[in-house]
C-alpha cells in the first residue's frame, strides 16, 4: 500500500480549528456515520472503564459516550484546540441551568467530565494498556494509518475495543474526476481502501478485524454550495502540492461544466463511500519468529503469570 499524500499537522490544525464555530452547522453527514457507528456499537456487549475518543471535533460522540457509559472515564482528544474548547463548551451548555440544581450538578460534572487533551493521533499522550474501548470516527483519513493504528493497539488494554470509520477511494469521486479538466494538481484527499486498512490493523497486532462499507450520496443544486459545506467543516483542500491562491474565473468555469455532467433530477451528487471497522486486542500476542516458535512479550508473559 502506498502511504497516502496528507497536508501537514499544522494545515489540519488551522484548518479545522478555523471551521469550530461552522462545524456543526454543516455535519449533517459526520453526525449521521456516527450515529450509524453508534448502532454497531450496540452489538456489542462491552463496560470500559476508560474510553477514548479520537479526533473529538466538537464533541459530538464524546456526549453520546458520556450518555452510553455514565461511569466510564472518557477523554476527549482531537488535535485542533478550538475544536476541543467548542465541545467543552456545548458539554457544559447541556448542563440543568435552574438554580436549585446548577450547585449540585456542577459539582456532580466535575466528577464525570471528560478529560480534554490537544494533541496528536499518530503519537498519543497516553500510557500503554490504559484505554478499554477507542471510538473514532471520519479522523483516520487525515493521518498516517499505520502510525495510528500502532498507537490504539499499544494504548489499548488487552481485550480492548478499536472501533472506527473513515471513507474508502471512491468518496467524492465526482469531484476528483471534475477537478482533472481543470489541472493537474491535488485537490481531493487520497483515501485508504478498506482491505489495506485491515491488513494494517493486523500488522499493528489486532486480532480478526471486521470490516464493512456503504455508500452515501449527498445532493445539492449547485458546486458552490457543496464546496461552502467542505469549508465549513474543514475538509477544504490543503493538500501539498495544490495551486496555491484562489481559483480564477476561468478554471471555476471549466470545474462547473465539468460537474455538471453528474446532474441527475436536475441536482448534482457527491459520493461517500464510509468505511466502518472494529478489532480487539488479543489478551497474548500471536507473533511467530521465522523457525515457528512463538514470542511473547515480557509485559504479556507477567499478566500470564498473574492469571494463573
Amino acid at each position: 500500500m502506498n502511504a497516502p499524500a496528507l497536508p501537514t499537522k499544522q494545515q489540519v490544525r488551522r484548518s479545522f480549528g478555523t471551521a469550530a464555530d461552522t462545524y456543526d452547522e454543516n455535519a449533517f453527514l459526520q453526525r449521521e456515520i456516527a450515529n450509524r457507528l453508534f448502532e454497531r456499537l450496540d452489538y456489542i456487549k462491552l463496560n470500559p472503564a476508560r474510553t477514548l475518543d479520537l479526533g473529538s471535533g466538537t464533541g459530538y460522540a464524546t456526549r453520546k459516550l458520556r450518555e452510553r457509559y455514565p461511569n466510564s472515564k472518557i477523554v476527549s482528544l482531537d488535535l485542533a484546540p478550538p475544536m476541543l474548547q467548542f465541545a467543552r463548551n456545548a458539554l457544559a451548555y447541556t448542563l440543568p441551568q435552574t438554580p436549585a440544581l446548577a450547585s449540585f450538578f456542577k459539582a456532580f460534572s466535575r466528577k464525570i467530565a471528560p478529560q480534554y487533551i490537544c494533541a496528536d493521533a499518530e503519537s498519543l499522550p497516553l500510557a500503554s494498556d490504559s484505554i478499554d474501548l477507542v471510538l473514532s470516527s471520519l479522523t483516520l483519513q487525515w493521518c498516517d494509518p499505520e502510525r495510528v493504528a500502532k498507537e490504539v493497539a499499544r494504548i489499548l488494554k488487552p481485550n480492548g475495543l478499536f472501533m472506527f470509520t473513515t471513507f474508502g477511494p471512491d468518496t467524492l469521486k465526482e469531484l476528483r474526476q471534475s477537478f482533472r479538466s481543470v489541472d493537474d494538481k491535488p485537490h481531493v484527499n487520497d483515501f485508504v481502501d478498506m482491505h489495506d486498512i485491515g491488513d494494517i490493523l493486523v500488522q499493528a497486532g489486532f486480532a480478526d478485524p471486521v470490516m464493512d462499507q456503504e455508500t452515501i450520496t449527498l445532493t445539492y443544486a449547485d458546486l458552490k454550495t457543496m464546496l461552502r459545506e467542505l469549508k465549513g467543516i474543514g475538509a477544504h483542500n490543503i493538500l501539498p502540492g495544490r495551486k496555491p491562491g484562489l481559483m480564477g474565473k476561468k478554471s471555476w468555469q471549466t470545474l462547473q461544466t465539468a460537474y455538471e455532467k453528474f446532474r441527475t433530477h436536475d441536482r448534482l451528487p457527491a459520493t461517500y463511500e464510509v468505511v466502518y471497522g472494529h478489532a480487539w486486542k488479543p489478551e497474548f500476542s500471536k507473533r511467530k519468529t521465522i523457525d515457528g516458535e512463538q514470542t511473547i512479550e515480557l509485559a504479556e508473559f507477567k499478566r500470564m503469570v498473574r492469571k494463573n
